[in-house]
């Protein structure tokens, strides 16, 4: 499965191209500014274009990428000159997301007259049609944008969605984003001494501290995931062919794969959520260990057996 910072770097890549090869040389720290590069990543990404090209992949048929003292330079990519044509879904999404910022507050001039542009040209009628609302921005969200921005870490009382607990923590914040209707940080946890997401309205109360970090380079693209914790129900499960949506939809590691059979490990804080997966996917899953849900699958079966008997 192709993991999204895989996703995000291809993508990336294609938008260097075109943009690099239609001013032949284009400066480093323009580049970084503009693509959100760090100058490693940048490297590696040169490198990769390096050993790409058309098939005979002789000294004509591979792309040149590198850097020549503080100027990128990129040739022999002409088939790239440009830009990929979005398709309509794609068009859609993008629209989208830029209608988000621009409600968010966050846009600058440059963005809102290019979705203005957009809007024109993929649904003149966007403006009435799509719904972009974007979480108000709470106060805790400008503190932490800042302490990002600053390298300086917080102490926050956080209280957690799944068990309903408060615990204080200090955490080095990496970055600040909303999507699905609230705001989270990404951050390092001094607690746990690893990578957390928050949610920032369920941050009771915080405060900066004088402790300084540096942000680590290779960040992954901020996101919301599951991250399990010693507490958790653990289950693993078999899944046919049929069943491979499993790991698209849920947080889940895998185990092992074959033609077969694709045998994942399930963490969930509530017992309830492997079990009535197992329920749903019936005999497209194979319950191999975990006996919670073992138990609580029984449990679920018999209440079912004794609705329809």
């Amino acid at each position: 499965m192709t993991s999204p910072r895989t996703v995000s770097r291809l993508a990336r890549i294609l938008a260097l191209v075109p943009y690099v090869l239609s001013r032949d040389s284009v400066d480093v720290e323009e580049i970084l500014d503009r693509f959100g590069y760090t100058e490693a990543d940048l490297s590696k990404d040169l490198n990769t274009l390096f050993v790409c090209g058309l098939p005979g992949y002789g000294p004509g048929d591979l792309i040149e990428a590198y850097i020549d003292e503080n100027e990128v330079i990129i040739d022999a990519a002409d088939y790239f000159a440009r830009a990929p044509r979005l398709t309509s879904t794609e068009a859609l999404g993008l629209l989208a997301a830029g209608m988000a910022i621009i409600g968010s507050g966050q846009a600058n001039p440059t963005l809102a007259g290019a979705v203005a542009k957009l809007t024109k040209v993929v649904l003149p009628e966007a403006e009435a049609a799509i719904s972009v609302e974007v979480a108000a921005e709470l106060e805790t969200v400008g503190l932490l944008r800042q302490a990002a921005r600053e390298q300086t870490a917080v102490r926050i009382t956080y209280r957690s969605l799944s068990r309903e607990e408060e615990t204080v923590r200090q955490i080095e914040p990496w970055s600040v984003f909303a999507t699905l209707g609230n705001w989270y940080v990404q951050a390092y946890c001094r607690l746990v001494e690893a990578e957390r997401v928050f949610r920032v309205d369920r941050i009771r109360s915080m405060e900066a501290t004088d402790s300084h970090f540096e942000r680590p380079e290779g960040v992954p693209e901020p996101g919301v995931s599951y991250s399990p914790s010693d507490d958790d129900i653990v289950c693993r499960l078999g899944l046919s062919p049929s069943a491979r949506w499993v790991l698209d939809y849920y947080p889940v590691e895998l185990v092992s794969e074959s033609k077969k059979e694709t045998v994942i490990s399930f963490s969930s804080p509530d017992v309830q959520i492997p079990a009535r997966l197992l329920l749903r996917l019936g005999s497209a899953a194979r319950f191999i260990s975990g006996d919670e849900v073992r138990a609580t699958v029984a449990e679920i079966g018999k209440k079912l057996l004794a609705i329809y008997a």
